[in-house]
Protein backbone atom coordinates (compact mmCIF):
# COMPACT_ATOMS: atom_id res chain seq x y z
CA UNK A 1 0.00 0.00 0.00
CA UNK A 2 1.11 3.58 -0.49
CA UNK A 3 -0.36 6.81 -0.09
CA UNK A 4 -0.99 8.52 -3.00
CA UNK A 5 -1.27 12.19 -1.62
CA UNK A 6 -2.36 14.20 1.46
CA UNK A 7 -4.43 17.33 0.90
CA UNK A 8 -4.87 20.90 2.79
CA UNK A 9 -7.18 23.43 2.67
CA UNK A 10 -5.14 27.02 1.78
CA UNK A 11 -6.56 30.27 2.41
CA UNK A 12 -3.93 31.96 -0.30
CA UNK A 13 -3.20 29.55 -3.07
CA UNK A 14 -0.92 31.08 -4.89
CA UNK A 15 1.43 31.78 -2.04
CA UNK A 16 1.61 28.24 -1.04
CA UNK A 17 2.36 27.32 -4.09
CA UNK A 18 5.15 29.45 -4.79
CA UNK A 19 6.21 28.40 -1.49
CA UNK A 20 6.55 24.43 -1.50
CA UNK A 21 8.16 25.26 -5.47
CA UNK A 22 10.87 27.79 -4.02
CA UNK A 23 11.84 26.14 -1.39
CA UNK A 24 11.00 22.41 -1.17
CA UNK A 25 11.32 21.91 -5.41
CA UNK A 26 7.68 20.86 -6.01
CA UNK A 27 6.90 21.18 -9.20
CA UNK A 28 2.87 22.28 -9.61
CA UNK A 29 0.49 21.25 -11.98
CA UNK A 30 -2.25 23.83 -13.85
CA UNK A 31 -4.65 25.11 -11.10
CA UNK A 32 -8.08 23.22 -11.62
CA UNK A 33 -11.05 25.57 -11.09
CA UNK A 34 -14.44 24.54 -10.47
CA UNK A 35 -16.59 27.72 -11.99
CA UNK A 36 -19.73 25.73 -9.74
CA UNK A 37 -18.26 25.53 -6.45
CA UNK A 38 -15.12 28.11 -6.71
CA UNK A 39 -12.90 25.09 -5.89
CA UNK A 40 -9.13 25.71 -6.65
CA UNK A 41 -6.38 23.15 -6.74
CA UNK A 42 -2.59 22.71 -7.28
CA UNK A 43 -0.96 19.02 -7.22
CA UNK A 44 2.34 19.49 -5.98
CA UNK A 45 4.72 16.71 -6.26
CA UNK A 46 8.36 16.50 -4.89
CA UNK A 47 11.09 14.33 -5.88
CA UNK A 48 10.46 11.02 -4.75
CA UNK A 49 7.03 11.24 -6.51
CA UNK A 50 5.29 12.09 -3.23
CA UNK A 51 2.54 14.89 -3.55
CA UNK A 52 0.39 17.43 -1.85
CA UNK A 53 -2.84 18.41 -2.73
CA UNK A 54 -3.75 22.42 -1.96
CA UNK A 55 -6.80 23.56 -2.42
CA UNK A 56 -9.38 26.28 -2.11
CA UNK A 57 -12.69 27.53 -1.95
CA UNK A 58 -14.57 30.82 -0.79
CA UNK A 59 -16.40 29.20 2.06
CA UNK A 60 -12.75 27.95 3.99
CA UNK A 61 -12.67 28.99 7.18
CA UNK A 62 -9.32 30.66 8.63
CA UNK A 63 -8.72 29.52 12.14
CA UNK A 64 -5.43 29.48 14.13
CA UNK A 65 -3.46 26.58 14.18
CA UNK A 66 -2.20 25.66 17.70
CA UNK A 67 0.57 22.76 17.77
CA UNK A 68 -0.82 20.12 19.98
CA UNK A 69 -4.24 19.84 18.81
CA UNK A 70 -5.41 15.95 17.61
CA UNK A 71 -5.26 15.41 13.81
CA UNK A 72 -3.32 16.25 11.20
CA UNK A 73 -0.15 18.17 12.57
CA UNK A 74 2.33 18.42 10.14
CA UNK A 75 4.10 17.57 6.94
CA UNK A 76 7.77 16.05 7.36
CA UNK A 77 10.19 16.61 4.35
CA UNK A 78 13.47 14.04 4.05
CA UNK A 79 15.88 15.99 2.67
CA UNK A 80 18.67 13.45 2.74
CA UNK A 81 21.86 15.00 5.11
CA UNK A 82 22.26 17.31 8.50
CA UNK A 83 23.41 19.73 6.34
CA UNK A 84 20.60 20.11 4.13
CA UNK A 85 18.33 20.48 7.14
CA UNK A 86 20.62 23.23 8.54
CA UNK A 87 21.19 25.06 5.48
CA UNK A 88 17.36 24.99 4.86
CA UNK A 89 16.35 26.06 8.45
CA UNK A 90 18.48 29.14 7.93
CA UNK A 91 17.30 29.98 4.45
CA UNK A 92 13.74 29.79 6.22
CA UNK A 93 14.36 31.58 9.18
CA UNK A 94 16.11 34.58 7.33
CA UNK A 95 13.04 34.28 4.79
CA UNK A 96 10.80 35.35 7.86
CA UNK A 97 9.48 31.56 8.66
CA UNK A 98 9.28 31.14 12.66
CA UNK A 99 11.47 28.40 13.63
CA UNK A 100 9.71 26.29 16.04
CA UNK A 101 12.56 23.58 17.02
CA UNK A 102 16.36 24.28 15.40
CA UNK A 103 18.13 21.28 13.98
CA UNK A 104 18.99 19.04 16.46
CA UNK A 105 18.83 14.75 17.16
CA UNK A 106 15.64 13.76 18.69
CA UNK A 107 15.14 11.35 21.13
CA UNK A 108 13.92 8.95 18.70
CA UNK A 109 17.32 9.31 16.97
CA UNK A 110 16.31 11.53 14.34
CA UNK A 111 17.90 15.22 12.88
CA UNK A 112 15.22 17.44 12.47
CA UNK A 113 13.76 20.87 12.77
CA UNK A 114 10.63 22.71 12.63
CA UNK A 115 9.26 25.43 11.34
CA UNK A 116 5.62 27.61 11.05
CA UNK A 117 5.22 27.64 7.33
CA UNK A 118 3.04 29.77 5.45
CA UNK A 119 -0.49 29.83 6.86
CA UNK A 120 0.94 29.14 10.53
CA UNK A 121 1.48 25.14 8.78
CA UNK A 122 3.87 23.13 11.06
CA UNK A 123 6.68 21.74 8.30
CA UNK A 124 9.39 19.42 9.99
CA UNK A 125 12.48 18.78 8.16
CA UNK A 126 14.49 15.42 8.61
CA UNK A 127 17.49 14.04 7.56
Amino acid sequence: MKLDHMAMYVHNLEDMKDFFVRFFSAQANQMYHNPKTGLRTYFLTFADGSRLEIMNRPEVLIQEKEIFLNGYTHIAFSVGSKKVVDDLTHVLKNNGYTVISSPRKTGDGYYESCIQGPENNFIEIME
